[in-house]
């Protein structure tokens, strides 16, 4: 390998990394700029040959790859997500994907000129919409539940099901000559789902009882589901190829639906593993593409297009949620989503040189009409899926609110601070009392352990962001800390500080990498906190002018206040903490906490600047 290509290798890699970056900039999917970045690079600038640069390691990198994405995908399909819409999902990956082929056959034939056979193979490679793109669209669309589930749950199961489906009729087609062509494809048909299931099912019991039983040291878990998923796929394709993405996604789905089974770290590896593999394919497979041959296409290409989504999409959502009990907005913004992604370029741009070795006349065309249905799929649903979603009144709220651990007299005097300014809160806690008060000032709330199972799967964060440790033990803390350190973002989770003096205690104190951001000041413990307001303390907003800023609001207290967060105009709640003190500037409301004192001498001088929740005001 030359130096040239290990910089291109970097260049992909440093590429990638800048398309992730701007598409969480911009709030658009990232795929968008993936195949912008790919075209730019290969067809029109000329710098990325893919086929020079890996050679014949080009499709047996695309393929590992797929294999891993499907992989870390099916570890998210846990069951209980889909409940009551087991027979609606059924419908999309059976009955419906035969609606999509169909429809899709028809255009292609009709509209394309393409031979039959040609065709049934260009619906059959198109029935896909795989996680490649769904998962990063779901993340910027944000439906709401039962969508997304269903959106996640589509995609990774049909994808080995449309590669099967795109596998069987390259079989029928490659045999037509044969006197035993239906027996031939129902052969291959029946090898291929059961090597492809057996194997899934063998390697995920046998993976299963190895992390169950803690036979690994845990430095070994990952790259040893690694080498297994690998291992299983390459086996699999050994014994009857294309039955290698069946495999990965049985033994996926499998693992992640088993009690007890330790699968979250290995899920935060492969996710962290398919955004590198998702960034690299798209470019790789973006930059092979041929823009004469897609020019080639005319007005046919996006007019196929147009019958995929207007047609084809709505035809298949309609029969499998007939009778569901899903509201039709719900159901419309389901027949808008359905992106193509890695597994139809890649088996298109594999079929595509196959047929054209056995002289199929429009070969050479179907991997550009594929291009033009990624594209136009992703473009189209990247731009216009959230101001749907919005517009249906189906997308789950901006995640501005936070999650409160615990609901003691701290909590609950800070959540009712919070809800009182618009700031969207939900109280967490095992002690029933404290729940019951937190219901009666009408907080909402949940009923248990924030780290419990039970949260995990029925706890409703949709328009929460942040995490507020706020309990009095900071063990505890810092357990929940851990917990939702993943959910919300590292930056995004904090903890009181530790009751404990360094000097006195530090031995009992919990690490600072287990614990979230100090929220307020050095000594705004818990039990500082319960105290002040205990004593008759209250937590009082103030809004600041031009003429009234932050420092002339606290000068005005002698510096007694404690500031705990700084609403913008919008609305957003950002928390005081003890390593940043946000920028506010006029127009911004400061949540505070008027020690006793100070509280009690509000009435002998009133002002129109603060208020007490939205009650009334109190003086500057």
């Amino acid at each position: 390998m030359t130096e040239h290509h290990i910089v291109v290798l970097a260049g992909i890699g440093i590429v990638g990394v800048l398309c992730q970056w701007a598409a969480w900039r911009v709030h658009l999917p990232a795929i968008l700029f993936l195949l912008i970045a790919g075209l730019l690079l290969g067809p029109v600038a000329g710098w990325l040959h893919p086929d020079a640069l890996f050679g014949n390691l080009l499709f047996p990198f695309i393929s590992l790859s797929v294999a891993v994405i499907l992989f870390e995908g099916s570890l998210t399909l846990q069951l209980h997500e889909i409940r009551g819409l087991e027979r609606v999902v059924r419908r999309l990956v059976g009955a419906g994907m035969m609606i999509t082929w169909l429809v899709t056959t028809l255009a292609a034939h009709w509209i394309m000129r393409f031979p039959w056979r040609l065709s049934f193979l260009f619906g059959a490679i198109t029935v896909v919409t795989g996680p490649t793109v769904i998962a990063p669209l779901l993340r910027t669309v944000r439906p709401v539940a039962r969508v997304a589930n269903t959106l996640r749950w589509e995609g990774i199961v049909i994808d080995p099901l449309g590669a099967l489906l795109a596998v069987l009729t390259y079989e029928f087609i490659a045999s037509i000559q044969g006197g035993m062509v239906w027996g031939h494809t129902l052969l291959t048909f029946g090898e291929i789902v059961i090597i492809g299931a057996g194997m899934g099912l063998v390697a995920g019991i046998a993976l299963g009882e190895v992390l169950r039983r803690n036979w690994l040291a845990d430095y070994l878990v990952n790259v040893t589901v690694l080498a297994v998923v690998f291992a299983v796929f390459a086996l699999s394709n050994a014994m009857h190829s294309e039955s290698g993405l069946l495999s990965v996604t049985i033994m996926g789905i499998w693992m992640a639906n088993q009690p007890d089974l330790p699968v979250d770290e290995i899920l935060e590896f492969k996710e962290t593993l398919s955004l590198m593999l998702l960034s690299a394919l798209f470019i790789i497979l973006a930059a092979r593409m041929d823009l004469g041959s897609l020019l080639q296409l005319g007005w046919r290409g996006p007019a196929v297009l147009a019958a995929m989504l207007f047609v084809a999409r709505p035809l298949k959502v309609a029969f499998a949620t007939w009778g569901s009990g899903l509201p039709w907005r719900e159901r419309a913004l389901l027949a808008w989503i359905a992106p193509r992604g890695i597994v139809a370029a890649a088996v298109s741009a594999l079929f595509a040189i196959r047929l054209q070795h056995l002289g199929l006349p429009h070969a050479d065309q179907l991997l550009p009409l594929t291009f033009v249905v990624i594209i136009g799929t992703v473009v189209l649903q990247s731009a216009t899926a959230r101001a749907m979603a919005v517009a249906l009144r189906v997308a789950e709220p901006d995640p501005v609110g936070f999650l409160i651990v615990g609901a003691n007299p701290v909590a609950l005097a800070i959540g009712l601070a919070l809800q009182t300014e618009g700031v969207p809160v939900r109280l967490c806690s095992s002690d029933w009392d404290a729940i019951a008060r937190a219901r009666m000032q009408g907080l909402p709330t949940y009923y248990g352990s924030p780290v419990s199972e039970h949260a995990q799967r029925n706890l409703d964060l949709s328009g929460l962001g942040s995490m507020l440790a706020l309990g009095p033990r900071d063990d505890f803390n810092a357990l929940v800390t851990t917990r939702y350190r993943d959910e919300f973002g590292k930056n995004r989770v904090y903890v009181l500080p530790s009751s404990r003096r360094d000097d006195v205690a530090r031995k009992h104190k919990v690490a600072s990498p287990h614990r979230g951001r100090s929220l307020f000041a050095e000594d705004a413990t818990y039990w500082k906190l319960a105290s002040l307001l205990g004593q008759g303390g209250a937590i009082r907003a103030t809004s600041l002018t031009e003429a009234f800023g932050f420092e002339q609001y606290c000068e005005s207290y002698g510096g007694r206040l404690m500031p705990l967060f700084a609403l913008s105009p919008k609305g957003l709640a950002e928390p005081y903490t003890t390593e940043r003190r946000p920028d506010v500037e006029a127009g911004w409301t400061v949540l505070s906490l008027f020690p006793p004192d100070v509280e009690s001498s509000r009435s002998a001088a009133r002002s129109e600047i603060e208020k007490p929740g939205r009650e009334g005001r109190v003086p500057a």
